[in-house]
């Protein structure tokens, strides 16, 4: 088990572990309409909520954070360490998903891409991982561009792969980037 990668200072944002007191604002614009409008989880019940955020801290392989800024709660960030696929035998806890959501009140100030990137920081430099990917659904526009301007690089387009209540089957495209490509980005 790595130990937790925060708190990391990024510009003037504060990436950290959740607390108790910060599920009621996670939860008012986890469940905003316009946010659920690109999830496929629509809804989040607040107890299932609590529950998942308290859980992170203590967790070996979720490394998700909230993201501050002035003191204020206005994004979330995930990091899930998983296997990676393959044969069995194969090395486990390599690879990272990452994900984000921001308050839609604090949308389109680069809090999305400066999250993105200190997740991917945290995935490689503090856990080491080798790859990490991401998945966005393909109408997301702002959200695949926060992907690309974290440095990943698009692989996949799924054709209505996912299902969504209100919108039918959707597209999705999928991101990664390797640590050896991180590394290059850094430098």
């Amino acid at each position: 088990m790595h130990p937790s990668p925060w708190p990391v200072r990024t510009d003037d944002l504060l990436l950290r572990d959740p607390v108790e007191a910060d599920v009621d604002r996670l939860l008012r614009f986890r469940n905003d309409p316009g946010v659920n409008w690109f999830m496929v989880r629509t809804y989040v019940d607040p107890d299932e909520l609590r529950r998942e955020v308290l859980a992170i801290p203590d967790s070996p392989t979720d490394h998700s954070c909230v993201v501050e800024r002035d003191g204020e709660v206005v994004a979330i960030g995930f990091l899930d360490v998983v296997d990676g696929p393959g044969q069995p035998g194969a090395p486990e806890g390599t690879d990272g998903l990452i994900g984000y959501i921001v308050d839609p009140a604090h949308a389109g100030r680069g809090i999305a891409t400066a999250t993105a990137r200190a997740l991917l920081a945290a995935a490689f430099d503090h856990l080491g991982l080798r790859r990490v990917t991401a998945a966005a659904n393909a109408d997301n526009h702002a959200s695949v561009a926060v992907l690309e301007r974290a440095g990943m690089r698009r692989e996949r387009l799924s054709r209505q792969s996912l299902w969504h209540h209100e919108l039918g089957w959707l597209d999705e495209v999928g991101y990664a980037i390797l640590a050896e490509e991180w590394a290059a980005l850094r430098d």
